[in-house]
């Protein structure tokens, strides 16, 4: 059984090659996209961002929707916020948290948008 989406004969386009390998991004700024991917991969974090995404909300806030612990949802919010995908500030003894840029809502709108095409 053959794969008509394999080549059926190995010849290079190095002129294609050289400008793709020249747009394609670094190592580095790959590793960070995976890092981010990763991140989103796990179905609690991307719950918290989504809500996020609708409102700024503080850790109890949050505990209540994802009802999970207030020490659960600073856990993710730490990885969150070490990636750079939610931002904070402090309203007396009050700390509320975002979406650190609208790139985050835009990637996750995009994911939802292509999930839903595809069923």
């Amino acid at each position: 059984m053959t794969d008509n989406a394999i080549c059926s004969t190995e010849v290079v386009d190095y002129k294609k090659v050289k400008i793709v390998l020249n747009a394609l991004p670094k190592d580095t700024d790959n590793r960070s996209m995976a890092d981010l991917f990763k991140a989103l991969s796990d179905p609690s974090r991307l719950r918290i961002v989504q809500a996020l995404a609708l409102a700024e909300l503080c850790v109890c806030d949050l505990a209540a929707i994802m009802d999970i612990s207030i020490s659960a949802i600073s856990h993710q919010l730490r990885l969150l916020r070490s990636l750079k995908l939610v931002k904070f500030r402090k309203s007396g003894k009050m700390v509320y948290y975002s979406l650190d840029d609208d790139h985050v809502r835009k990637i996750t709108a995009l994911t939802r948008e292509h999930i839903s095409e595809k069923q």
